[in-house]
């Protein structure tokens, strides 16, 4: 009965936001549709990333899903999304050539098993991505990806360990966003206290990002992980590990919803240790995912 009133719930939370979005375009008017790239063109700036605004790292993306768009900040119930962006900064940095997963050896080890090594301590050009290379690079002996995962979160009984954890990370992110011009910065009262909260000023940036996530996963769907873009593959695994996947799909019809669902239980299903041995993969990536898997 729980689970049907949950299954109800979720249906109407889909319909309704199905609903703000077609009142939104509606407001928008037929200018701002002139404007909107074509399919192609919006790809290939993704891929060029011409534009240092809309260019954003897998934690901003993240956050950006988890944020309500009014209110400006992360549901209060989430305990998920604090790992989850830890998890984003692995990624990102193993994608961008920093970080790699020391040689398995004749006794091949698990992914868990394995140490991160520092691959480059060129800056990201980031200064929470920078702070993170700095710990994993100057920490002897290394850690695994599942330490790396904890420490960065503060999450240890170690105090000796403490000095790891990257403070005020979503208030951080935030304000990047901030500075791209994708969110802005109020005060709200909460009657006993006020918080500072990030209401979303771009929409188009995020519907974006929405749409690249649904695509992913119904009209561009390849039944291949490997040959999906890594960086939308590790989103899909990060959104779901943070609990901020569902606000990706709660725009679809309900058709859409169950279809999407399954394919991303697809994903989660795979077994990381027999996807990292596969060519042209990135083992580091698939360790993150067994860490959020397991």
């Amino acid at each position: 009965m729980t689970s049907l009133t949950q299954r109800s719930s979720g249906l109407v939370q889909r319909r309704t936001e199905a609903s703000r979005s077609a009142a939104a375009d509606k407001e928008r008017g037929s200018g701002d549709e002139e404007s909107e790239p074509r399919r192609g063109e919006e790809q290939e700036e993704d891929d060029k990333g011409d534009s240092k605004e809309t260019r954003l790292t897998l934690m901003e993306e993240v956050l950006l899903l988890g944020l309500k768009d009014r209110e400006g900040y992360t549901s209060f119930w989430n305990d998920c999304i604090s790992s989850g962006l830890r998890g984003c900064m692995l990624i990102e940095l193993a994608l961008r050539g920093r970080l790699q997963l020391e040689a398995c050896g004749m006794r091949r080890k698990s992914l868990l098993a394995r140490k991160v090594i520092c691959k480059s301590d060129a800056p990201a050009g980031d200064v929470l991505l920078d702070e993170a290379l700095k710990h994993i690079k100057e920490t002897q002996p290394p850690e695994t990806v599942q330490s790396w995962i904890e420490l960065l979160s503060g999450e240890t009984w170690n105090p000796l360990k403490l000095h790891y954890q990257l403070r005020n990370v979503r208030e951080r992110l935030a304000k990047n966003l901030v500075e791209k011009g994708v969110l802005t910065t109020e005060k709200q009262n909460f009657l006993l206290f006020d918080m500072t909260t990030h209401p979303l000023t771009n929409n188009n940036i995020k519907q974006r990002l929405i749409k690249r996530v649904q695509e992913a996963v119904l009209e561009k769907w390849v039944n291949d992980p490997h040959r999906m873009d890594k960086r939308l593959l590790a989103l899909i695994f990060l959104a779901h590990s943070s609990d901020v996947l569902e606000n990706a799909f709660a725009p679809l019809l309900d058709d859409q919803y169950d279809l999407a669902m399954k394919r991303v239980r697809l994903l989660l299903d795979l077994d990381p240790e027999v996807e990292s041995m596969k060519t042209n993969t990135n083992e580091l990536v698939w360790a993150v995912m067994a860490a959020f898997t397991k």
